[in-house]
């Protein structure tokens, strides 16, 4: 037991924490944009693994992590488009639209993966962080927390920047009235499918940036299927974070935690079953849900397809 309080086993478990947490934290509050529009985004899955697949292609062909980032928000997007086509503009079921495009996108990156890696698996390079002055320096939270890739820091402030922009912009307020008042958006003169569309598109750039993130920096290698359900967590806390991008953070704070708990414990010299401890975060999932998930607030309008005159 005095191993779990060692300098390597904290150190490893907050890194970890905010390693895993970190694309949690990007499609999370991806998807809280589209929610807020009134779009169920259950292809969150897929955006992420297509994003993955792109980022690692784009950072292995390029040499340039920041372009593998660029390619894996591409991704996103290239599977937020027909995501937007069907359910935003046809009116399609989005449930059963987001279900399908997330198969496809595990079948397709499957595939692809295949035919250019199946004999290779090539690795990325180590990736080098951006040490903050002072902060790095602090004991174990120094190194854990302040000792990160720049996109680490970049999403973290992304959390006040969505906070704002929800509370205190013409923007925040024309996506909150989609998702709950959508013909009263669209009597103000205000586009309900253009704020859709930009919410939906949103949420794929996201979500993808979250996938490259997962793929170049988090292993350094793609491998498929690899989000392992992190979309779906996503979406969970979306939803808990009743439209506050700090309870998203917290929250894949939380998961991440749950996440990197296989690491740690190796660190430590414990032996547990890994199979055992990768069920904590779907766990989590379930005890969030049954605690929070009767309190979450959703729009009035989610799911809802919107067409002029209908009631």
């Amino acid at each position: 037991m005095e191993s779990l309080l060692t300098t390597p086993f904290l150190t490893a478990l907050l890194a970890g924490s905010l390693a895993a947490g970190l694309p949690l934290l990007l499609a999370g509050l991806g998807e809280q944009m589209s929610e807020k529009a009134g779009v169920l985004n259950i292809g969150l899955e897929g955006m992420m693994l297509l994003g993955a697949y792109c980022g690692f292609l784009g950072a292995w062909s390029s040499g340039s992590l920041w372009l593998g980032f660029l390619c894996g928000m591409l991704g996103g997007l290239a599977l937020a488009l027909p995501m937007m086509l069907l359910c935003v503009w046809l009116g399609l079921n989005q449930i059963v639209v987001g279900i399908a495009l997330t198969l496809s996108a595990e079948g397709l990156t499957a595939l692809l993966h295949h035919v250019q890696f199946s004999q290779s698996y090539p690795r990325l390079p180590r990736v080098d962080t951006l040490p903050l002055p002072l902060l790095s320096e602090i004991p174990v939270l120094g190194t854990a927390l302040f000792d990160r890739h720049p996109l680490v820091y970049l999403a973290i402030l992304a959390v006040p920047l969505l906070a704002w922009l929800y509370r205190s912009s013409l923007l925040g307020l024309n996506l909150q009235a989609a998702g709950d008042r959508p013909a009263a958006l669209d009597a103000a003169g205000i586009s309900v499918i253009a704020t859709r569309s930009l919410a939906v598109l949103f949420t794929g750039a996201m979500a993808g940036l979250g996938g490259a993130y997962l793929a170049t920096v988090g292993a350094g290698l793609f491998v498929p299927f690899m989000t392992s359900g992190a979309g779906f967590i996503a979406i969970v806390l979306a939803m808990l974070g009743r439209g506050r991008p700090l309870w998203v953070l917290l929250g894949a704070l939380l998961f991440g935690l749950c996440l990197s708990l296989t690491t740690a414990l190796q660190v430590a010299g414990l032996r547990v079953p890994t199979d055992l401890v990768q069920m904590l975060p779907f766990a989590a999932v379930m005890l969030l849900l049954l605690f929070f998930g009767r309190r979450a607030a959703l729009p009035a309008a989610l799911t809802r397809p919107y067409r002029r005159g209908e009631r």
